[in-house]
């Protein structure tokens, strides 16, 4: 499931992925694989929310937000609200 256009840009705009910047690989590589995953989704279809990016991943959701949890404490993944929905945050990577 894809966002609304209404939830920003995504990864694809021109500018080049988090992911072939080789410090960020670095740290994404001392995490879990289900953050690994997630991070991957991310990187083709941002922002998303964690219902889509379970979703997209295939992964429960609890393991989603442990995955989560873990890119955000090493600042790789950042959230905001959503535009279309202010009750849910969207995710997506940082560069």
């Amino acid at each position: 499931m894809s966002t609304t256009p209404e939830d920003g840009p995504r990864q694809g705009n021109g500018k080049e992925s988090p992911l072939a910047d080789p410090d960020f690989r670095e740290e994404l590589r001392e995490l879990p694989p289900s953050a690994k995953l997630v991070a991957k989704v991310l990187e083709g279809d941002s922002p998303l929310s964690q219902g889509q990016l379970a979703e997209e991943s295939l992964l429960p959701d609890r393991t989603v937000r442990y995955a989560l949890n873990r890119l955000e404490e090493s600042d790789l993944v950042g959230s905001r609200y959503s535009f279309h929905d202010a009750r849910k945050q969207v995710y997506y990577l940082s560069s």
